[in-house]
């Protein structure tokens, strides 16, 4: 009975990442939210994309099986690392497979939970950093005309963080409730949601 009630929790999450794929107009739709400017757009941005949300939820899960110091090591690397990333793009520096980097980073991710990855936190701080920066130049390419960069940039920082903590929560609930094979689970649900996004047309 036991076994039963920890598996269904973990089924129930594997769901997340696909049913965020089949939103409308949620896989890759990054530009264009409207009327809305400075903080506001911001705010949105990283919501209005499944890769972004999918990417940004994995970091928190990740730091929630490695615990200890990654639970604030690898959001901070994430945040710090997507910022360059977005002045790169305000800038108009040349990035190349921007969206072939940011769905990548849901597959890595993904895999990382799935064998429960132990690698050292500074190790896994670089990881994560590296692929914020391909999250960080789509804000920063696509912030709207009528949004100022530091508005904005606050913005997507803050849903970001929000993001990473809704991560992270989704790993101290699963371990709380005994479902032991949660992570690994959403895990592979992450995984097949990016392999998803970089097949699907642009």
């Amino acid at each position: 009975m036991k076994r039963l009630l920890s598996s269904r929790p973990a089924a129930s999450l594997a769901l997340l990442p696909a049913a965020l794929i089949l939103l409308p107009q949620a896989a890759l739709a990054h530009p264009g939210h409207g009327a809305a400017t400075g903080a506001e757009a911001g705010f949105l941005h990283p919501l209005m994309g499944a890769d972004h949300v999918l990417a940004m939820v994995a970091v928190g899960l990740l730091a929630s099986l490695r615990g200890g110091r990654a639970l604030w090591a690898l959001p901070l690397s994430f945040l710090a690392l997507m910022s360059v990333g977005a002045g790169l793009g305000m800038v108009g520096f040349a990035l190349p497979h921007v969206e072939v980097g940011i769905a990548l980073s849901i597959v890595v991710f993904g895999l990382a939970a799935i064998i429960g990855l132990r690698a050292p936190v500074a190790l896994l701080a670089g990881l994560v950093g590296v692929f914020a920066v391909f999250h960080g130049y789509a804000h920063g390419t696509e912030m709207p005309e009528t949004a100022t960069g530091l508005t904005f940039g606050l913005g997507f920082l803050a849903a970001t963080a929000l993001l990473h903590a809704a991560g992270i929560g989704l790993g101290v609930a699963a371990a709380r409730i005994g479902a032991t094979r949660a992570a690994p689970t959403l895990g592979a649900g992450l995984a097949a949601a990016g392999l998803a996004l970089l097949v699907l047309p642009a």
